[in-house]
């Protein structure tokens, strides 16, 4: 609404068995914007729009990948499908995440609820991306992968509209 350009984003990233899909997102930054890099850093990155905060807080901009769950390349529960660039430095043992379908939410999704501002407070984003909160993103992943269940599918999505509600 308030920059040109329409409201729909897509991205490539990497999903179940390591092939690439297009993840849909309301658009939340300016046109061009991850041309500037992949990582949106800090509490005000000067790329996301106004009404691209507020989607973005309340998790909104996600609703589109409800599309990509009806085509089958996502689940509501699941590892966070990745750009292919980070995939990319994955040990073998990491690539186990491309095991299971990716989703909309996950045990990382919920603990880095914040990552934005985290990575706001770093000298070097995409550096603290791959050495911290990638690894510790993988570690949740396999969390799920190693305890699914109906039961853990349920309590993530319950865990994920309690954060939303709660932040």
């Amino acid at each position: 609404m308030e920059s040109k350009g329409g409201g729909f984003y897509k991205q490539l990233r990497v999903g179940r068995n390591g092939g690439d899909f297009y993840v849909y997102k309301f658009r939340s930054m300016r046109i061009g914007s991850d041309k500037q890099g992949l990582i949106t850093v800090g509490g005000r990155d000067p790329r996301i729009t106004r009404v691209g905060y507020f989607i973005r807080k309340y998790k909104l901009d996600e609703l589109p990948q409800l599309f990509n769950v009806l085509k089958g390349d996502m689940s509501l529960v699941g590892p966070r499908p990745e750009v292919r660039k980070y995939v990319d430095l994955y040990t073998e043992e990491q690539r186990r995440v491309l095991s299971v379908r990716p989703g909309i939410t996950d045990y990382a999704s919920i603990e880095y609820v914040d990552e934005n501002t985290i990575l706001g407070q770093t000298e070097d984003a995409d550096r603290a991306y791959v050495e911290q909160i990638l690894p510790d993103k993988i570690q949740y992943n396999m969390k799920y992968i190693n305890h699914r269940s109906v039961k853990e599918y349920f309590k993530i999505i319950f865990l994920t509209f309690w954060s939303i509600v709660h932040s």
